[in-house]
């Protein structure tokens, strides 16, 4: 098990232990505040164990609530990120996958993706991009555009707990 290296989330009030977690899940500080009022002890300050527990919160959360997470994620090499608009995390997310180095040509194929998928699913393409490069991404969305709207969503949250986990592990 790991413990975290800047925090210590058991010695945290709810409104610190909000404030520290409520980026985890990008935009949706909600999940932060149902970990914490699950209750606090010592088998919080492991990574894995918090993880878990916000991850549970995610898939028990209705669909409304899941569709509104999934929707507070930016397109992958989309608008906002040329724009400079995306959180630190999704920032630093994308740039690690070699994202902001895509040819012109590269950002035309993920504009056409992002729309397409939009379109399709009603909701953005998510995958967690660390250790991934912007070829893979590629490729995984010109695989998962195929899929039906059903397995795209759990994927979406199984993608969603793979980000939250490597944000968590930052910490």
């Amino acid at each position: 098990m790991s413990t975290f290296q800047t925090v210590k989330p058991s010695t945290l009030s709810r409104d610190a232990f909000v404030a520290a977690f409520a980026d985890i899940y990008e935009h949706s500080p909600w999940v932060a505040e149902k970990a914490f009022d699950l209750g606090q002890d010592a088998s919080i300050d492991e990574i894995e164990t918090l993880h878990q527990r916000m991850s549970d919160i995610l898939l028990s959360a209705d669909h409304q609530s899941q569709l509104a997470l999934i929707n507070a994620h930016p397109d992958l090499a989309g608008r906002a990120a040329v724009q400079g608009q995306l959180t630190e995390a999704s920032t630093n997310e994308q740039a690690g996958a070699g994202i902001h180095q895509c040819t012109a040509e590269e950002f035309q194929r993920f504009t056409e993706l992002n729309d397409a998928y939009k379109a399709k699913f009603k909701f953005p393409f998510i995958m967690a991009v660390k250790g991934s490069n912007r070829h893979q991404i590629l490729a995984a969305f010109e695989t998962r555009i195929h899929n039906s709207a059903d397995t795209e969503f759990k994927c979406a949250l199984a993608e969603i707990n793979k980000i939250a986990l490597f944000r968590l592990l930052t910490l």
